[in-house]
């Protein structure tokens, strides 16, 4: 989907027009993808307008640079109120927000601790990402699997960990799948490209542990909330690629995918081939909680001053 350029882009602590948001070819993250970054969604409510989950989504950003040994030069309060000033400032919700570390020009060389760090965050309209007709999503099994534990650490949301996730939605692309699922080195399911994965077999909801290789996604976590709080057995545990063909329901979750079911994987039907009640009953509790029709009964949402006749639809 194309970007939809917005006014302001905040740059190491000041806010500065779109078109000047601009880093030198010359800078580590271009040779070494030196960067980590997060994806957040701010929903449109009745009231106003809400970021989804805040606080959690900047504090993996902290934890993603200290894996990388990145020390950012703002504290978890700081990058929270900046992602506010940005998403006032632009006055457009709901919308996707993209905060970004990255590993500036300085020196070239593997070793990036004489570079700076930049940090930026933008926001624009974006809507769904996972493309579903007819009840879900067709999906395949990659031929791509995961890293590997020990290779490149899962649990950072790191820019050059997704050139793995390129790969396999790239395959799915050019066979016809609308994503891809990707296993683990050891033929365990892991996660798609962008999006954790869920599975409901008798009643029963199941998601790939995080040693699966499987980032640690703040919406996988929300549904694992929600699921808890609606009563539904929850397990975390392997999941074997076969298990999946003959679940009752499988859907993806992810702040770009949000709660997006799975209609068949690999050709083959997954249930009835239409989204399933356990599914619909836990996006219909997330999407009530982040468009503002459901008490914010986890406390979630960090509103923002955009009225409604700024708010944009996507």
């Amino acid at each position: 989907m194309p970007i939809q350029p917005t006014e302001n882009i905040w740059r190491n602590g000041s806010l500065i027009p779109w078109e000047q948001a601009n880093i030198h070819v010359m800078s580590h993250v271009v040779h070494y993808g030196s960067s980590v970054f997060e994806g957040i969604r701010c929903y449109g409510q009745p009231s106003g307008a809400a970021i989804f989950r805040l606080p959690e989504h900047m504090q993996r950003l902290i934890d993603s640079a200290k894996i990388y040994r990145m020390a950012l030069p703002y504290s978890l309060d700081e990058l929270c109120a900046a992602v506010v000033e940005t998403v006032e400032a632009n006055g457009i919700a709901p919308c996707y927000i993209r905060p970004i570390a990255m590993r500036g020009y300085g020196e070239i060389g593997i070793n990036p601790s004489k570079c700076p760090v930049d940090v930026f965050i933008a926001n624009f309209p974006w809507g769904k990402y996972v493309a579903a007709e007819h009840g879900g999503a067709d999906v395949c099994i990659s031929s791509w699997n995961r890293l590997a534990p020990n290779t490149m650490p899962a649990l950072a949301k790191a820019g050059a960990n997704y050139m793995n996730s390129q790969l396999i939605r790239m395959e799915a692309d050019v066979n016809g799948y609308a994503e891809g699922i990707a296993l683990d080195v050891n033929g365990l399911v892991s996660e798609g490209s962008g999006e954790n994965v869920f599975v409901v077999r008798s009643g029963v909801l199941y998601t790939p542990p995080l040693a699966n290789s499987a980032l640690s996604g703040i919406t996988r976590d929300s549904v694992l909330t929600i699921a808890r709080h609606l009563g539904l057995p929850v397990v975390e545990q392997s999941i074997p690629r076969e298990m999946l063909y003959i679940a009752d329901e499988v859907f993806f979750t992810g702040t770009a995918a949000e709660v997006s079911p799975i209609r068949s994987i690999d050709r083959i039907v997954i249930g009835d081939g239409t989204t399933g009640p356990v599914s619909q009953q836990i996006a219909d509790e997330f999407f009530g909680i982040a468009n503002g029709l459901k008490p914010d009964r986890f406390g979630w949402l960090t509103p923002v001053k955009v009225t409604a006749s700024e708010a944009v639809t996507v």
